[in-house]
């Protein structure tokens, strides 16, 4: 079947999209969008989130064509330029970097939301995102940092 929406605002077509492939193998092995990490494959670790018309999704419990004639966003489409993904890097919080890409949609959809999340609200939001490098507190900083009006220039 073909899969026809944007990705990281550009009209895509994907053909041969097998009807129960999930939207995370498509973006990786089809759309060469290594960025989402596949992991669990259960939706329990956070390293495969992705905006699905600006919500994030685990990209590993969608069905690929669910995201047909939508917006999809991964962690490419930031650009190198975004306020979390600089904080991140400026707080050390990014460690062997397989769960950094989930952290980062994860903590910008919250900011949004929650432009000075309390602590326990980044801890809330951040609550189904593993990582197994860093102990979180770097992770912490990091959206304390971009909360913040340092963080527009980390």
């Amino acid at each position: 079947m073909r899969l026809s929406c944007s990705i990281n605002g550009v009209r895509r077509d994907i053909d041969d999209v097998a009807g129960g492939e999930s939207l995370l193998f498509t973006l990786r092995e089809r759309a060469g969008l290594a960025g989402s990490k596949n992991a669990c494959e259960q939706g329990e670790c956070g390293s495969c989130t992705v905006y699905l018309d600006g919500e994030p999704v685990c990209a590993c419990l969608v069905a690929a064509l669910q995201a047909h004639g939508r917006e999809v966003v991964t962690v490419e489409g930031l650009g190198g330029a975004d306020p979390v993904q600089r904080a991140f890097v400026a707080t050390g919080a990014v460690q062997c970097g397989f769960c950094t890409p989930g952290l980062v949609m994860t903590a910008r959809e919250l900011l949004q939301r929650r432009p000075n999340p309390s602590d326990p609200e980044i801890r809330e939001a951040l609550a189904g995102n593993l990582c197994r490098c860093t102990g979180y507190e770097k992770i912490f900083d990091a959206v304390r940092l971009a909360a913040s009006p340092a963080g527009e220039s980390a």
